[in-house]
């Protein structure tokens, strides 16, 4: 067992390095396997050699900025742990470019910078993990800065109509007042990065797409940006009808949460068929995204965890 101190020369700085019932402390925790304790003014950081020494340096760091801002929020945590564990630092400064100047939208965890890397890397990328970690905003982004850079020609951004324990039938209105609460959290992402006359011109224009899954039956796509989201709520035909639009000069990003399965049972999810089916296909990449690379609510990433905590003691439980 190998030991390292931290001192702190004010007090109160505890309270702002640990955080809010000690999430940031717990992140740390979790992300080297140490033990850390404060005792006196010390900060007691306990494990093998070389967890200890990077739970040290991010504690150093997170010091650093704890006295120079007065306060820390996950993000902080998140750079911090990310920088220490030899990630491209760069790459989580890079910002993404879009038609709105004053948006500056960056990947803001590793997972992130990992997820933004293998866009631009792969023509397919499947992109997998809990709520709130970008998947989707992200790619919006990237499909936006393309369109920007005239990298491409349309963007087209897809969803399946699946209830989440809800019928459609039971929605006022006819099929397109139906169909646009499915499409809202798409449309939302676009207007953070388009002013609302510059999408309304492109829509006109047929340059972005905002669409149902069920409309893409049929076509073919090329010189376009095609994001699919909640592809866990695809089955196994619709995944490969999807997959198969793909023209000349194409990207597709597939994001989705597999824990989160709308599908009736016995119905086996396109995505997680995809990702056994397609995962030794070279071009094709795919991005795992964990709980800390969630950057909502810091409230949004105890839940998940919760959650998950949940469903594995009752899978032990189950054996």
């Amino acid at each position: 067992m190998y030991e390292a101190t931290l001192s702190l020369v004010e007090p109160q700085l505890a309270l702002i390095l640990f955080g809010p019932r000690d999430q940031h402390l717990r992140a740390i925790r979790e992300a080297f396997s140490v033990r850390i304790s404060h005792r006196e003014g010390h900060v007691h950081v306990a494990g093998s050699e070389g967890e200890v020494a990077s739970a040290t340096r991010v504690l150093e760091r997170l010091k650093a900025l704890a006295e120079r801002k007065g306060s820390l929020e996950a993000d902080d945590v998140s750079r911090a742990l990310s920088q220490v564990r030899g990630d491209d630092s760069a790459a989580l400064e890079e910002v993404i470019e879009v038609f709105t100047a004053s948006r500056r939208i960056r990947p803001r965890t590793a997972g992130q910078a990992h997820y933004i890397e293998a866009i631009r890397k792969h023509d397919i990328v499947f992109a997998i993990g809990p709520a709130g970690t970008g998947k989707t905003y992200l790619a919006v982004a990237m499909a936006v800065q393309a369109l920007k850079r005239r990298m491409l020609r349309k963007i087209v951004l897809v969803r399946p109509a699946v209830e989440a324990g809800e019928s459609l039938g039971f929605l006022p209105g006819d099929l397109q007042a139906k169909i646009n609460p499915y499409l809202r959290p798409l449309q939302d992402a676009l207007h953070e990065m388009i002013d609302h006359d510059q999408i309304k011109l492109f829509m006109e224009q047929d340059v972005i797409e905002v669409i149902p899954l069920a409309y893409m039956r049929g076509r073919t796509l090329s010189e376009a940006f095609i994001i699919l989201d909640e592809a866990q709520n695809t089955t196994v035909p619709q995944m490969k009808m999807f997959l198969t639009r793909m023209g000349e000069n194409s990207k597709i990003v597939i994001a989705g949460d597999i824990t989160q399965v709308d599908l009736p049972t016995p119905t086996r999810s396109g995505l997680m068929d995809a990702l056994t089916r397609l995962e030794d296909i070279e071009g094709i990449g795919f991005t795992r995204l964990s709980s800390s690379d969630i950057v909502r609510h810091r409230l949004v990433q105890e839940i998940v965890r919760a959650y998950d905590d949940t469903a594995s003691g009752h899978r032990k439980r189950s054996r």
